[in-house]
């Protein structure tokens, strides 16, 4: 099955499996994978490592928006797949741990850092035959995009899966803990005075609360099948 030179955004809540279900949509029609939730992890790891943000959550917003006119934050084919990099240091581990899981959201509601990340991303979509996940790509990056898809599922099943995620990395954590830091990430998403979080008025909604990925596969096949029709290589 082969589809058009296109963008694919894809926005949504935390936890409900977005840069999966992009990463299997790359695979499968040859696009190039962006993770925009690693871009603004790094600007938080980056930030917790330089001081621009303390325990309370308050931000020197002065201080890391001099610094992010120097940061060298950035995307690297490895051959474990697409890696974020700050310089030459791989920061992939450290970003998706709960402390910067903690601070992503206060960081990601900051104008200069989200200018910062949406110029970088709008880079790499300049070519097409790219599918990006996060929480404003249909809406603010990608205003353009052909399809546009927005994620959601019941809180508790996020939860699980996120939870299930982290016991597997070797970081134990309760269920309490995850259920938290998904409100509080949800809240602030959505009510942050830069581009909230929100379905784009084009987007298809895709609830994957019962779904396995295999489903959401098929789900995508048969919404490029209807949009675009079937094309041969």
């Amino acid at each position: 099955m082969h589809i058009p030179d296109i963008i694919i955004a894809i926005d949504g809540y935390s936890s409900t499996g977005k840069s999966s279900f992009a990463r299997l949509i790359a695979s499968e029609f040859s696009f190039l994978y962006l993770d925009s939730g690693a871009m603004y992890r790094g600007v938080t790891l980056y930030a917790m490592e330089n001081g621009f943000i303390d325990d309370g959550n308050n931000v020197d917003t002065s201080g890391l928006a001099t610094a992010l006119r120097t940061l060298d934050l950035h995307f690297t084919s490895t051959p474990e797949g697409s890696r974020t990099f700050i310089g030459d240091r791989c920061i992939e581990k450290e970003i998706r741990t709960m402390e910067v899981s903690s601070k992503v959201s206060p960081i990601a509601a900051i104008p200069c850092v989200r200018e910062f990340v949406d110029t970088r991303l709008r880079e790499f979509g300049k070519k097409k035959r790219v599918v990006m996940d996060g929480r404003d790509i249909g809406t603010t990056v990608f205003p353009e995009a052909e399809l546009k898809i927005f994620m959601t599922a019941d809180l508790e099943v996020r939860a699980q899966r996120r939870a299930k995620e982290m016991i597997a990395k070797g970081e134990p954590v309760s269920m309490e803990t995850v259920m938290a830091n998904l409100r509080e990430r949800d809240y602030i998403d959505s009510h942050r005075e830069t581009s909230p979080l929100s379905k784009a008025a084009d987007a298809l909604v895709l609830d994957n609360s019962g779904m396995t990925l295999q489903d959401q596969m098929e789900w995508i096949r048969d919404v490029i099948r209807e949009r675009f029709g079937e094309m041969s290589d």
